[in-house]
């Protein structure tokens, strides 16, 4: 086999250190793939497979796309699952000598991705560490893109507990990418969950990864502390294990700019309200359950944010609603004092329009990918920043004022981009162009020179034309042989003697001269260098910008949270939300209160209602109604309003007064579980089992059927022991809103304290039924299923004959027709009604309804269960 080239030798030697990675190999203009990666490549990202001669044989396998368009290429293999590394050239090629040197600047993961290009601005990219030790877990999300490090401790009685516990965690922040070791890998409906349930790369770490020997002072070097009391995980070391393990995964494929997360967000259970993942998906938070889109959810509704950073923000309030009244209360001043001064709604609104994603521009400058495209975007959002504290210096409210003082006008950032960079800089940054006139006298000279050479080549021209007496004389350049003096055949003969031939042509001669040579290198020099300056100056404006980087941190995060409580007061403003009073009274008492997802999507008035819950007398709402008439809708937007209220919204309704709810927790709906070969049933009570394991006598309870899934006895029996439970203030005590079509269920009132029953009103007229949409005190009176199912489209025939079955039911006089002895009638399709009742089974009846057993004597009652044996048989 021949020996390979050199070039190749350095591809082989980069891939060796990246073998489960694409590598991006630069070359030129181009990032080039070879071998397994080209065809690979090529195979996903429909590029044509071509070849390079390499010093073998065999010419090897290549394929590339342009460095200037990279990343759309790269966004396209990271959805795939694929990481990509991309490898530099380190070097400018011009000045090299020898072969250019190449490394790996970083390795792009779904996780660790830094372009806007491949990230959605209104949604955090979270990559996640988990550390199982026992039945606690150290979990961590980082978002590269942001800086954002958030870190808890999850525990659980037993494996089952503490998996679904990280189950939820998972679902709430939705990292794109997850760390784990092997012991996560032993929780075993764990991986099932992520592999099948989320969108999501799983990377398998070693043990080594996660050594607390390892792990902590890496922790402490981060976030440049002795001890780490310091940052209050001297008793959490899963957390320690967690991050430093992040910080590793990080450190081998980012390379530089982990300085960008200075900040570790130690969060606790107690901090905010317990949502979890069939809460976030039953109410519809931040998508709708079916087409998974934002229309229709509380975000959609909500979402009135003007920066990329207001709409990150706003999806974590949403999923992350406090329980702290004194911290709700000063979100709600903020909003109220916003929401009655519509002047200064509209400045602001206009003032954040201007603001660019500050968060993520300065996460590239830290990281070193920035152009200055980047630098002038950064310089665009500090210009509106004066304006925008100008209009909060007169703020009352407490969260105002803080966001007034934390908010830096960056002026000298700007103006530093303002001299540095021209209005419209280029793409790369390795081709000059970038630096703006009299920002560095060096470089002007540079320019000087080659703009003076160009003037200087034109004289030279004009000047031997004149003394050779050739008058189509003129001076070129070319790559291969530099500046050149060209004489068309017709005057070769004339060229003087110092002239010294360098290229003859079809048509004419080319000349140099020691006069141009030396031209030559000064203008070729001088651009040269000059490339090579802006650069260095270019990096130089790069890092000073990057070294403000907690001031602009700071100010992105003011601005994120100005946005979402002006989002908040201009939807309660068009909506006619009012201010709800938020204690620890344990009340939520509602008038005239309205889903807010509903009326934002029907045309028609929305009609609102009341509720009454309490610790006491009324803890337990039990609904009764048909299907369709908006009992869901009513436990719902009762849901919403408490998780608005808690987020430190405005809400609809014409009063509500809000006792602080530590969770949610909702059971709605029938869905099979078919990944995980579970049924209706087994999900309904599984969600159930959940719900009164983990519940507390604060949370807020959506129980909508349960029991529909298995045998009307049975579902009955489960249905009012789960009602008994959850409504014993020994057992649990919850509030609790409980829909039914066991209409039995209705005489708990009578029998515990707490429960009162409710129903929607429904309006009758013959066969035909109108749901007034209404909550009265009461048990309904009547299922109204087969009206329902009228309304539904059911063939009017079904509709008869189940009214035939209805009234038979009810009289308990209805008759089967056994095979053989059906009556036919005239219409050959009613052969096929269901008989119900076996034909002995009424003479049955009437013998037992008959008997007085309290009168009977022993051998009596032994006839009469004869003779009963007897007819059974």
């Amino acid at each position: 086999m021949a020996e390979l080239s050199p070039m190749m030798k350095q591809y082989f030697e980069i891939k060796k250190q990246y073998p489960d990675t694409i590598l991006f190999f630069r070359l030129g203009d181009f990032y080039e793939m070879f071998y397994d990666d080209a065809k690979l490549a090529s195979r996903e990202l429909e590029l044509t497979l071509t070849g390079r001669d390499c010093g073998q044989a065999e010419r090897a396998p290549m394929c590339g796309v342009p460095f200037h368009s990279y990343e759309t290429y790269v966004a396209r293999l990271i959805s795939k699952g694929y990481k990509v590394a991309i490898c530099e050239q380190m070097e400018d090629p011009a000045l090299a000598k020898g072969l250019v040197k190449r490394d790996i600047i970083r390795v792009v993961t779904p996780g660790t991705v830094l372009e806007n290009s491949m990230l959605d601005e209104s949604k955090n990219n979270y990559i996640c560490s988990l550390c199982i030790s026992g039945t606690q877990a150290g979990v961590c999300f980082a978002d590269v893109s942001t800086g954002e490090l958030h870190a808890t401790t999850l525990y659980g009685k037993n494996a089952e507990e503490l998996t679904q516990r990280l189950i939820n965690e998972l679902s709430r922040f939705s990292p794109r990418e997850i760390l784990i070791g092997q012991e996560a890998l032993d929780l075993s409906t764990l991986p099932d969950f992520i592999k099948k349930r989320m969108s999501v790369s799983l990377e398998l770490l070693s043990g080594d990864d996660f050594a607390a020997e390892t792990c902590a002072p890496l922790v402490l070097e981060q976030f440049h502390k002795d001890d780490l009391d310091e940052l209050e995980l001297s008793e959490k070391p899963e957390i320690t294990r967690a991050v430093g393990a992040l910080l590793k995964y990080l450190k081998r494929t980012e390379r530089a700019g982990l300085e960008r997360m200075e900040d570790l967000d130690l969060y606790s259970g107690t901090q905010y309200m317990r949502l979890n993942l069939n809460t976030r998906r039953n109410l519809e938070l931040l998508e709708t359950m079916r087409s998974k889109e934002k229309r229709g959810s509380l975000l959609w509704v909500l979402d009135r944010t003007r920066t990329a950073m207001g709409k990150r923000l706003i999806r974590s309030w949403i999923e992350n609603p406090l329980l702290s009244p004194a911290q709700i209360g000063r979100r709600l001043n903020a909003v109220e004092e916003l929401l009655d001064d519509s002047i200064l709604r509209d400045g602001l609104s206009n003032r954040l329009s201007g603001i660019h994603d500050l968060e993520r521009l300065m996460s590239r400058i830290v990281y070193g990918n920035s152009n200055g495209r980047e630098l002038r975007s950064l310089s665009f959002a500090c210009e509106s920043l004066p304006m925008l504290k100008s209009l909060l210096k007169d703020s009352r409210s407490e969260m105002l004022r803080g966001i007034w003082g934390e908010i830096d006008e960056l002026q000298d950032l700007r103006g530093l981009i303002e001299r540095a960079i021209v209005d419209e800089p280029p793409f790369s940054v390795r081709e000059g162009g970038v630096i703006r006139p009299g920002f560095s006298e060096e470089l002007d000279h540079l320019k000087g020179d080659m703009s003076d050479g160009r003037g200087v080549i034109a004289r030279i021209e004009a000047q031997e034309r004149e003394r050779t007496g050739i008058p189509k004389l003129k001076v070129g350049y070319n790559r291969v042989f530099g500046y050149y003096i060209e004489i068309s055949n017709a005057y070769k003969d004339q060229a003087p003697t110092e002239y010294i031939r360098k290229q003859t042509l079809t048509n004419c001669e080319r000349f140099i001269t020691p006069e141009l040579k030396e031209l030559e290198g000064r203008i070729l020099g001088a651009h040269d260098k000059s490339v090579q300056l802006e650069y260095q100056l270019f990096d130089s404006v790069r890092k000073r910008v990057a070294a403000q980087m907690s001031r602009v941190q700071k100010t992105a995060a003011a601005v994120a949270r100005l946005d979402v409580l002006l989002s908040f007061a201009q939807v309660s403003a068009d909506r006619k939300y009012i201010r709800p009073t938020v204690n620890l009274n344990g009340k939520i008492i509602l008038k005239e209160s309205r889903h807010p997802v509903v009326e934002a999507l029907s045309e028609e008035p929305f009609v609102p209602n009341d509720a009454d819950l309490d610790r006491e007398e009324n803890r337990v709402a039990i609904i009764t109604g048909p299907n369709m008439a908006g009992k869901s809708t009513f436990m719902r937007q009762i849901a919403l309003i408490v998780i608005m209220a808690q987020i430190g919204c405005f809400v609809p309704a014409a009063s509500a007064e809000i006792g602080i709810v530590d969770a949610i927790f909702t059971r709605v709906g029938a869905s099979d579980d078919l990944a995980s070969g579970q049924s209706t049933f087994m999900v309904e009570m599984a969600e159930v089992a959940e719900i009164v394991k983990e519940a507390t006598s604060d949370s807020l309870l959506i129980l909508d059927e349960i029991g529909r899934g298995t045998s009307t006895f049975d579902g009955m029996s489960i249905a009012r022991a789960v009602l008994e439970y959850v409504a014993d203030r020994r057992q649990l005590g919850a509030k609790t809103l409980f829909a039914t079509h066991y209409h039995e269920l209705t005489e708990l009132e009578e029998l515990i304290p707490g429960v009162k029953n409710y129903n929607i009103a429904v309006k009758k007229r013959g066969d035909d039924i109108t749901f007034l949409r209404r909550i009265i005190r009461g048990g309904a009176d009547d299922s109204y299923g087969i009206e329902v199912a009228k309304l539904a489209g059911v063939p009017n025939r079904i509709i008869t004959r189940a009214k035939q079955i209805l009234a038979e039911l009810d009289s308990g006089n209805a008759v089967p027709q056994q095979k053989g002895n059906v009556k036919k009638s005239e219409d050959p399709e009613d052969d096929m009604q269901l008989a119900l009742i076996p034909p002995n089974q009424t003479e049955i009846l009437d013998k037992l309804g008959g008997l007085d057993v309290n009168t009977l004597t022993p051998i009596e009652c032994m006839n009469t269960l004869f003779e009963l044996t007897k007819l059974a048989k």
